[in-house]
Formats: C-alpha cells, structure tokens, sequence
C-alpha cells in the first residue's frame, strides 16, 4: 500500500442493504487483492433504513462466497460525499440519476471546483454486464441475490484494471 491519500469509491444504491453493499465487500476484497491504495463505502439515495445492518439474505448469500457483510451499516448519500469520494458508482439507473440529481445540489453547496466525484455506473466498464444495471433482489428470491453477486464480481474485476490503468 501506498503513503499517498486513499482513492475513495461510494457504491450506491436504493436503500444501501442489498446491492451496495454486496459491492462495497466485492470491490474492497479484489483492490485488496491486487494491494490497491483504495477505500471502499456504501449508501442508498433513500433514507429507508439507516443503521440497520445488509439484508440477512444478502449476507447469507455472500457468507457463501467468503464475505462478510454482518459489520455494515445503511447510510444515505449525502452533499458532502461528492467532496469526500473520488468515484460514486451507480447500482442501476434510477439511483444514478438520483446521485446526478444530489450532486446538482452538492454543487450548489461547495461550488463545482470543490466537488471531485465521478459518478458512474458500477458496470460501466465490465465487458460481461456492460452498463448493465444491477438488479434490485429485495423482492425476489435466491437467484436474484446470486446475480448480485455475479455481476458485483465481474464489474469489481472490470474496475481494478482501470484502477491499476490510473496506476491508483
């Protein structure tokens, strides 16, 4: 690891139970891996459920796979997490847009030349769910909760090689 400060990465999605943070266990593990000088969080666009812990069918699900996602805690995205995060990846389409929409307020709060996020689609660069949305498995059953995980692997891969590109 390197002395120099952290590249900060926010996955968000709805409610910060299910899917984001499935992908913050899975992006941290793989930069972890490949000794990247990365630090990885989570948050939903809504206030849904704030402190509790993942959803137990997504832990199980990724207790499975050798993560865990007990210690984790739903946040909601706010204005100051555009100044504090290098990159904000986007579960889906809709949270994407809500995040663009935040950051429009973010701007209006710090001015644009403070704010330093990007904020993309956590598929943007994966070559198997190309800009594809992670769907949303909170009402569905197991499979839906295996797909998260499949595609949060994949798209995590996708991300530490441009990461390692940005030489990060």
């Amino acid at each position: 690891m390197s002395s120099k400060t952290p590249y900060k990465v926010l996955c968000v999605c709805l409610g910060n139970i299910c899917r984001s943070p499935t992908a913050e266990v899975v992006l941290k593990h793989f930069c972890d891996q490949q000794q990247l000088n990365i630090e990885v969080d989570s948050a939903g666009t809504s206030n849904y459920h704030p402190g509790k812990a993942p959803d137990l069918r997504s832990q199980a699900h990724a207790k499975k796979r050798g993560y865990n996602l007990s210690t984790l805690r739903a946040r909601q995205l706010k204005v100051d997490d555009f100044v504090e995060f290098d990159l904000i990846l986007a579960m889906d389409l809709e949270n994407l847009e809500n995040i663009k929409q935040l950051q429009q307020t973010a701007c209006d709060v710090f001015g644009q030349s403070r704010l330093k996020a990007k904020v993309m689609l956590m598929s943007e660069h994966d070559e198997f769910f190309y800009k594809q949305e992670v769907p949303d498995p909170y009402y569905g059953g197991d499979a839906g909760f295996e797909r998260v995980l499949d595609q949060c692997e994949s798209s995590s891969r996708a991300w530490v090689n441009v990461f390692k590109v940005m030489n990060i």
